[in-house]
């Protein structure tokens, strides 16, 4: 019988109201695209001053726009600032050559104002939509990591010598995992290069974009600004000096997810003393780019047959898992000096954790049950594909949303299934979030709630962190308090208890 109680607290971040200092920063313009937005304005404005103001006004917006406009072209021009331009470029004539000395005797005529009324308020419009869009699907910019530690991040592929790839004919063909490591790190220099979104480099990180992109059915342009985004980790940096063992955190992305999609998420854990080793899931993640440059694109497809899609969903479901218990051995080699690296002697591979996103999250339900080396799981608004899902003894946290329409027996399922481990296990639903805030996804894609939920930019990913942290603590540190009491800041909370039957 599954026992279940109940703790609610209001929170402040319940609200759908959006700070207005997270309105301005999601604009993300540089001064030289704020600038061409100006001169574009004034351009338009300045046929409606009067005429000793209309001169040098015009000319200086035209000298904004035109060198904000040549600097930017070299520099990279967002798509975002192109209907900038255009209306720019459409007023431009209309604007100066009434200002131009006159031809054979007769002065340019200026446009009736009638006619001229409704061009100016079209040129604002394609003007005002540049900044709209910067605002819409800005570059995202990472949460500075609140935790003690800096952030180190490094890339490793690794082979499965005892498992066949499945996804391909060739029998010679073994299973291969990318995984990104963010770790606690020694303080690098203040001009320390940071380590690129999406890659190891920006090639790999457009192929990534693109990918992303494609899989999701959108031009490939929305997400350009990605690849030219810089995180907080520094890559290869040293470990954080002294002789501590960092406790472990695996992750799985979401269907189509690839291993940076949790990147705030990732540091903000690592600034905490964790290590976060992220996986990219050969022919599931929308893209994995191997170390010889070779890029394997997904190959997950939608079917309308609900039966093979079940069954579809249990196959990849169980190749994560024994994907997540993979790494979990090569991590283990790694502590051991078996596999060179500069973790080696610093991973507390007694204390680790399995965690997932979506699809990843019930990943790591079943690796949990399938692998007693765990020592927790956490499941980000994942519904379980295990078709036989087992007790297992980790403690477990799941993270459900409260915008969106999940199936119908969701909850329950995912109830029943949190309710098979041996230790009390916690049910998080967070007001206001939706499927993708418990990823990157609210720092750059457009803030509606049914895509990101209603908590802000970066609220989100504040809060998954949050609970996520407090968590790990009790779970892998033994962080004395009241676990429920904690969680509950965070949310509406069931408290769901084993069932006593297997005790």
């Amino acid at each position: 019988m599954i026992s279940i109680w109940r703790l609610t607290r209001r929170r402040a971040c319940e609200s759908s109201m959006v700070p207005v200092t997270e309105i301005v920063e999601g604009l993300q313009m540089s001064p030289l695209e704020i600038l061409l937005v100006l001169g574009a304005v004034a351009l338009v404005l300045a046929r409606w001053l009067p005429p000793a103001a209309r001169r040098p006004l015009t000319f200086g917006a035209v000298a904004a726009v035109v060198l904000s406009g040549m600097v930017l072209g070299v520099v990279g021009l967002r798509w975002q600032l192109v209907p900038v331009l255009v209306g720019a470029a459409v007023v431009l004539p209309f604007a100066v050559a009434p200002l131009l000395p006159p031809r054979g005797g007769r002065s340019p005529r200026r446009a009736r104002w009638w006619l001229a009324l409704p061009g100016s308020a079209l040129c604002l419009g394609l003007i005002a939509s540049g900044p709209a869009a910067a605002w819409a699907l800005p570059r995202p910019v990472f949460p500075e990591p609140s935790g003690n530690s800096a952030v180190g991040t490094s890339v490793v592929q690794w082979t499965d010598p005892a498992r066949a790839e499945t996804a391909t004919a060739d029998p010679r063909d073994r299973r291969t995992v990318v995984v990104q490591l963010w770790y606690p790190a020694r303080q690098s220099p203040a001009g320390a290069q940071r380590a690129p979104y999406l890659g190891r480099t920006q090639g790999e990180a457009r192929t990534v974009s693109d990918a992303l992109a494609r899989y999701v059915g959108v031009p490939g342009f929305l997400l350009d600004g990605l690849p030219r985004v810089r995180t907080h980790a520094v890559p290869d940096a040293p470990p954080a000096p002294g002789r501590e063992l960092f406790p472990v955190v695996l992750f799985s992305p979401g269907a189509g997810g690839v291993r940076t999609q949790n990147t705030a998420w990732a540091e903000e854990l690592a600034s905490h003393g964790y290590v976060v080793a992220a996986l990219d899931h050969p022919y599931d993640s929308a893209a994995v780019v191997l170390t010889n440059g070779h890029t394997i694109d997904t190959r997950l497809a939608a079917t309308d047959d609900q039966a093979e899609g079940e069954k579809q969903a249990a196959e990849a479901t169980g190749i994560r898992a024994t994907d997540l218990s993979f790494v979990l051995t090569q991590l283990n080699r790694v502590e051991h000096g078996q596999i060179p690296g500069p973790l080696t002697g610093r991973l507390d591979t007694a204390r680790v954790a399995v965690t997932g996103h979506s699809f990843g999250g019930s990943a790591a339900l079943q690796a949990a049950h399938q692998d007693p080396r765990f020592a927790a799981v956490i499941d980000m608004d994942g519904y379980s594909h295990d078709p036989t899902p087992r007790p297992y003894h980790q403690p477990a946290l799941a993270l459900t949303s409260t915008i969106g329409k999940p199936s119908p027996d969701y909850i329950p399922r995912l109830a029943k299934v949190l309710s098979l481990s041996t230790k009390t296990s916690y049910l998080l639903t967070v007001p206001g979030a939706a499927h993708l805030t418990f990823t990157d996804a609210p720092l750059y894609l457009p803030p509606v709630p049914s895509i990101v939920g209603s908590l802000g930019r970066t609220g989100g990913p504040r809060v998954t962190a949050g609970a996520c942290i407090a968590f790990l603590d009790h779970a892998l540190r033994g962080k004395p308090g009241d676990m429920a009491d904690t969680l509950s800041s965070y949310g509406d909370l069931n408290i769901v208890q084993p069932d006593s039957r297997r005790q």
